[in-house]
């Protein structure tokens, strides 16, 4: 399992610079763009790299590659590589990678309802 995580992290877990369980679960998911990638693999199922760049045009080619490059060290996303031509690559969630989607989804719903909340709220001040 260890063989599947970050070295940053690795050495932070042996060094005990972790003062908490949540540090560690915050710094698999902390990047720009994790929690949306995770979500629409975890819940739309896998998908192209081009499909993930069409899901986000405002994210770079290198910011893209990454965080799934971060992801699949953590053991989070897998990548697979079809033999065919032209080559054909998809990610997508791990076992592991499954069992963070609760979170995000919560995260997500949580979101949602905020938004929701500060347009109303936004709404009411300017009138």
């Amino acid at each position: 399992m260890t063989d599947t995580l970050r070295k940053e992290i690795k050495e932070k877990i042996i060094n005990g610079d972790f003062n908490c369980e949540k540090e560690l679960t915050l710094s698999i998911l902390s990047g720009k763009w994790k929690v949306v990638i995770l979500w629409h693999l975890g819940v739309e199922g896998p998908h192209r790299f081009s499909d993930l760049q069409r899901l986000f045009p405002k994210i770079s080619h290198k910011m893209l590659t990454n965080q799934l490059r971060e992801l699949m060290e953590d053991g989070i996303v897998h990548r697979e590589v079809y033999p065919e031509v032209p080559p054909k690559v998809e990610y997508s969630m791990t076992e592991l990678g499954m069992t963070i989607l609760p979170i995000v989804e919560m995260m997500f719903e949580w979101g949602k309802k905020r938004m929701k909340d500060l347009k109303k709220e936004i709404e009411n001040q300017e009138a």
